[in-house]
C-alpha cells in the first residue's frame, strides 16, 4: 500500500470498518423515536437492502463515502487543531476556529442534494452548535472548575442527542436513534478525553486518543453514506 495516498489508505480502513457498522444498524433494527420538528421531509424512505440493487453504480457510491470520509476527517482534524491552538495558541485559535466552522457549512452543504437545503442549513446549525458548545468546556477544563465543567458537558451532549434525533428523523429506517445517539454520544466522550491530554501537554497521549477518536468518526461516515444510498438508491444507479 506504499504507493498509495494517506487519504486512500484512510479510505480503504474506513470501509474495512464498515462492516461493523452495518452489523450494528442491523442489530439495531427501526426506530420508533421521536421526529424533530425540524426535520425535513423525505416522502417514505428505503430499507438498508435497497443498496444491494444490481444497478447501482459503484464509482457512485465510492465518491460519496470518499465525500463524507474527507468531510468528516476534516471536522476532527481541525477541531484538534483548534483544541490545541485554544490552550496553547492564542495566535493561531481565531483562524484555525474559523476553518472549523467552514467545515461544518460544508457537511450541511454535502446532504442539501438528497435533503434539501432547507435540511443542510439546519444540520450547519446544530454542527455550528456542536463547536461553539466545546468552548465552555475548554474554558472549564482550563480554570479547573468542576461544578461548570458538568454544566458545559451537559449542554454539549444535549447537542449531540439534538444532531442525532435529526438525522435519525430525516432517515429512521438506515440511522435509526439507537444507532446514531450512541454514536455522536461516544464522539464528545472521546473529544473530551484527547482536549484533556492537550490541557496537560500530554502530545503523545493526546495523538493515541485522537487516532481512536478519527476512526469512530470514520465509521460513523461510512454509516451516513450507506444510509444516503439505501434512501435515494435513484441517484446512484
Amino acid at each position: 500500500m506504499s504507493g498509495k495516498s494517506p487519504r486512500t489508505r484512510r479510505l480503504i480502513a474506513g470501509v474495512a470498518s464498515l462492516a461493523a457498522a452495518v452489523t450494528l444498524l442491523g442489530a439495531c433494527g427501526s426506530s420508533g423515536g421521536s421526529t424533530h420538528e425540524s426535520a425535513p421531509s423525505t416522502g417514505g424512505t428505503h430499507s438498508v437492502a435497497a443498496t444491494g440493487h444490481a444497478t447501482l453504480d459503484p464509482g457512485k457510491q465510492v465518491a460519496l463515502y470518499t465525500a463524507m470520509q474527507g468531510l468528516w476527517a476534516q471536522h476532527m482534524e481541525w477541531t484538534y487543531a483548534t483544541v490545541d491552538a485554544f490552550f496553547h495558541d492564542q495566535k493561531a485559535l481565531t483562524p484555525t476556529l474559523n476553518r472549523l466552522l467552514a467545515n461544518q457549512r460544508d457537511i450541511g452543504a454535502a446532504i442539501a442534494p438528497y435533503y434539501g437545503k432547507d435540511a443542510g442549513d439546519h444540520l450547519t446549525q446544530l454542527l455550528t452548535a456542536h463547536i461553539n458548545d466545546a468552548v465552555p468546556v475548554l474554558q472549564a477544563a482550563q480554570a479547573g472548575d468542576k461544578a461548570k465543567l458538568d454544566r458545559a458537558l451537559a449542554s454539549w451532549y444535549a447537542n449531540a442527542k439534538d444532531i442525532a434525533d435529526f438525522l435519525s428523523a430525516a432517515n429512521p429506517d438506515n440511522w435509526p436513534q439507537s444507532a446514531t445517539e450512541p454514536m455522536l454520544k461516544a464522539h464528545i466522550a472521546q473529544t473530551t478525553v484527547y482536549s484533556v491530554d492537550l490541557l496537560k501537554g500530554d502530545y503523545a497521549k493526546s495523538i493515541k486518543d485522537y487516532d481512536k477518536a478519527e476512526q469512530h468518526m470514520l465509521m460513523l461516515a461510512d454509516v451516513l453514506a450507506k444510509g444516503v444510498i439505501a434512501q435515494f438508491p435513484q441517484q446512484f444507479s
